[in-house]
């Protein structure tokens, strides 16, 4: 967790004198600054929440939440809602710097704040929740049927489902953000056309429309603008001091950063399939350690990072049985079809594999393409290389044995010692068979070999 203090209140006069029954000096004026750019995800959920126990803490006038965002992940948009509206600390949005946007869920999250602000050629909206699916009949996400038919309500066909599920989604959302609209005594109206017809406002719209109570151009002039300003609280109302004080950075530290990379949708596949192909190479040829620890590692990383993300399980089943086609492939004479399968699976599965559409939470197209190519290629060739191991010739082992010759140290009843190759094994036999007579290999039974006098190999097998 880093600090970092850029402001702070101005000294008291040096040339005043301190009289000693003077009242201790008030506790210094603290405003808490956190940072948001980009998808909005776990990471950032996580960032915010302890961002604002910071601010708890420090018993800060003021919680800063500077974002620029395209959107994000509902759970993630609502778990930092929920933190706003616990907060005992006033918490104001502000879209910046100039050129920012407040996207999707970043519109909830404005709208929950206790104070929101714009900085100039900035904008919101398009807050209409998205999901991986298939399309609508009309093409939009509001789409009604079209024929008019007062029995579509009993229509039980997979078009109205999804008629069906889309409303429900849509009547969520809005309800969502008119109660927060409602809370905070800002546009209800524009706030459920934002979710239903994805329009977006300017910062001069929006400060026109009571969707905003600020413009500034920077944190300090927003620090400036809203001093002296009352803000409901569920303690009560509080009248903000931010005039002068100290404005602390709160900045991510390793624990976030690591969370954000690894819950990136296209890095989670890749540790997945690093993981898997560790693994693989070290089953396939034990003894090399460094794959199986790379794959173990890798593994449980990617496990952690998809467990955190809205992870289809079709997608992620898709992506297993592709890999499994794939080793197949390399052991049984499809003649192709078990490896062009594979690919399509794993395709298939890489594509369903985040079960959202949100901005920076898919797996771009050209990474689906070039880690089934890889996976092909690595798989064919580590499976191919066990396959071929498998059918080469037993170069150790007692087997390797039989057809070697040696000399009796000990033998009686059948059985005894002999020295071949310069070991001792233990014989059995049968014939003219003494200490010091020469012979043959001819067989394995159980631990011990199978030995006849050289020469006489022929006649022992009979």
């Amino acid at each position: 967790m880093g600090l970092v203090l850029l402001a702070h209140a101005a000294a008291a006069a040096s040339a005043e004198a301190v009289s000693p029954a003077a009242p201790p000096a008030a506790a210094p004026r603290t405003v808490v600054l956190m940072q948001l750019d980009g998808a909005i995800g776990p990471a950032s959920a996580d960032y915010v929440h302890r961002g604002l126990a910071l601010a708890a803490a420090k018993e800060a006038r003021l919680a800063v939440l500077q974002i620029d965002t395209p959107g994000g992940l509902d759970t993630s948009m609502r778990s930092i809602v929920k933190d706003i509206l616990a907060s005992p600390v006033p918490v104001a949005t502000f879209v910046a710097p100039s050129g920012a946007r407040a996207a999707s869920a970043g519109t909830y999250i404005l709208y929950a704040s206790h104070i929101a602000a714009m900085a100039p050629a900035s904008n919101l909206g398009a807050a209409t929740p998205v999901a991986i699916g298939m399309p609508t009949p009309g093409g939009r996400p509001d789409s009604k049927p079209v024929d008019g038919d007062k029995n579509d309500k009993n229509d039980k066909s997979p078009e109205h489902a999804g008629d069906t599920m889309t409303a429900k989604r849509l009547s969520d959302a809005s309800a969502y953000i008119r109660s927060l609209a409602q809370l905070r005594h800002r546009n209800a109206e524009w706030a459920e056309q934002a979710v239903r017809e994805s329009v977006s406002l300017s910062a001069q719209e929006a400060l026109q429309k009571r969707v905003v109570n600020y413009i500034a151009r920077d944190v300090a002039d927003l620090l400036v603008q809203v001093n002296g300003r009352d803000v409901e609280m569920d303690r009560g109302t509080v009248r903000l001091a931010t005039q002068r004080a100290q404005l602390l950075v709160f900045e991510a530290d390793w624990r976030s950063r690591m969370l954000s990379v690894i819950t990136e949708p296209s890095l989670a596949l890749i540790l997945l399939m690093i993981g898997i192909y560790g693994l693989l190479f070290e089953f396939s040829s034990p003894g090399f350690v460094l794959p199986g620890v790379v794959g173990a590692i890798s593994l449980t990383l990617a496990l952690f990072g998809l467990q955190m993300l809205p992870v289809n399980y079709a997608g992620l089943a898709l992506i297993l049985l592709g890999v499994a086609f794939l080793i197949a492939e390399a052991f049984l004479p499809s003649f192709g079809v078990l490896g062009l399968g594979g690919i399509a699976a794993f395709a298939f599965g890489a594509v369903l594999l985040i079960d959202n559409d949100a901005p920076g939470f898919g797996v771009p197209l050209w990474m689906v393409a070039l880690s089934s190519a890889v996976s092909a290629l690595f798989i064919i060739v580590v499976a191919g290389m066990a396959a071929k191991a498998r059918h080469r010739p037993v170069v150790s082992g007692v087997t390797t044995l039989v057809g070697t010759t040696g000399e009796l140290v000990e033998f009686a009843d059948g059985e005894g010692w002999a020295q071949i190759q310069g070991d001792y094994w233990r014989v059995t036999g049968t014939g003219d068979l003494y200490a010091g007579r020469r012979v043959r290999v001819s067989g394995v039974q159980g631990s011990a070999l199978q030995v006849a006098p050289e020469g006489q190999e022929a006649a022992a097998k009979a």
